[in-house]
Order: C-alpha cells, then structure tokens, then sequence
C-alpha cells in the first residue's frame, strides 16, 4: 500500500494574531500537493481562529493535551475541549516538552491514550539526544519511547510517528539522508515485531529536525520517511516547497 505523504507545521510559541492569519491564508492561496496532508499547528490561543480561517485541505493541531478529562486542571486543556472546538490533532511527546517540562515517557503514553480516547489523532515525537547518538543508542531510546505508548494503547491507526534527533532541533543540523533512513526503517521494523505487520505497513514515520525546502527533496526520497515535521520553516513560505517536495 502507499502511505499518504504528511507534511506537519508546528509553529511553537511564535505568532501574532495578524502573522497566523497571514501564514494560512498563504497556504490558503497555495498551490499545494493534493496527495499530501497538510496539518499546522499554531499556539493554543490561536487554534480558534486558525481552525476558522483554514482552507485548501489544511488541518489544525494543538500542540498538547491532558491525560485526564475536564476538571481542576488550571491551564490544560482536554481531549473533549479540544474535539468540541473542531481541532482533530494534537502533537504529543515533543523534545521540548519532555526537556524542558520534564514530561515523561509514561506520561506522554498517558496523554496519548486519553487523546485517542478523546477521538484526536497524535503526532507522537519520539528521538534521541546528542549524547544517546554519539553513544550509539538511538533505537534503544526511541524504541522505549515507543513501548510506553504501546503498553497503553494497542490500536495506533490514528497515531503518526514524528522521529525527530533532538540534536537536529533548530540548530541547523540535520540527519543524513542515511542516517534518517536507518532510524525510520529501524521503527517500522519495530512496529512489525511490537504490533503487527499491517500497523508497520500503515503507520506513517515522519523526519523532523531542520527540516527546510532545501533539503526536504532528499529526505522525501527514503522508502520509510514519509514526511515531515517542521518547525522554524513553516513559519515561512518556503513552508509550501516542502509541502511539495514530493511533486
């Protein structure tokens, strides 16, 4: 089968009301791959107003969720709030977030089971930093990133796989087009043994880390990545060539 190509826009804690408007109606105005999803994800403030204004196929994101439903929560947001108000994505288990909020892999599998629950579809992140890679353990880490979500769900029909190299993260570097190969074929090997072969066959792998227009072509081109996860880029207009980097 073909995996449909997935191109993600993650625009973290950047934008103004008038900047988010001005992306998506650029995306809106774009010619863009009709055989590639297209899902940005803007800060929480603005999902509203991007869910309400995105045309031309594109979907929203939120870039977090709760693991519990509403409640005494201050300032999370549920599964349920975000289905209520139309957004079907949610990403999961950034590198930041695990950093910097110490969240854990536990607690992203947890959050990703109540996604699920909640009827979203997850970008699940997964990656290593630069001392597991120079150590060689990079599918060792991002295969136990993985087990933790499959010890809490066994359906992953709605979950994308972003492996993004926390080392390639806004620095500019990226992983080889090899060196992303090896790692994406390494989870989908995985997923076969973990899951089952038609999960492995299914499940969409994509690359995130520096990704640009300039070297998306490239990284399209690996039988296992099929797609990506963008960060500083889909600020850009650029954002469109990497959209289409597969046409």
């Amino acid at each position: 089968m073909t995996r449909k190509f997935f191109v993600g826009g993650n625009f973290k804690s950047n934008g103004t009301i008038t900047q988010i408007r001005s992306i998506i109606e650029g995306l809106n105005k774009a010619s863009l791959d009709p055989n590639v999803e297209v899902v940005i994800s803007p800060p929480a403030i603005y999902l509203l107003l991007a869910n309400e204004i995105a045309s031309n196929g594109v979907q929203v994101a939120a870039q977090n969720v709760y693991d519990k439903g509403n409640g005494a929560y201050t300032g999370e947001i549920s599964a349920a709030q975000l289905k209520d108000a139309g957004i079907n994505w949610v990403i999961i288990g950034h590198s930041e977030r695990r950093a910097l909020l110490g969240e854990s892999d536990k607690f992203v599998a947890l959050k990703t089971k109540a996604a699920l629950a909640g009827g979203l579809s997850v970008i699940l992140c997964i990656g290593e930093s630069l001392e597991e890679r120079e150590a060689g353990t990079t599918i060792d880490v991002v295969t136990r990133q993985l087990k933790a979500v499959a010890d809490e769900v066994s359906d992953w029909s709605n979950i994308v796989i972003a492996y993004e190299p926390v080392w390639a993260i806004g620095t500019g570097k990226v992983a080889t087009t090899e060196q992303a190969q090896e790692v994406h074929a390494a989870i989908r090997e995985w997923l076969k043994k973990t899951l089952s072969a038609e999960a492995a066959e299914k499940t969409r792998i994509l690359y995130g880390g520096s990704v640009t227009d300039k070297n998306a072509k490239d990284l399209a081109t690996q039988p296992d990545v099929d797609g990506f996860l963008v960060g500083g880029a889909s600020l850009k207009p650029a954002f469109v060539d990497i959209i289409n980097s597969t046409a």
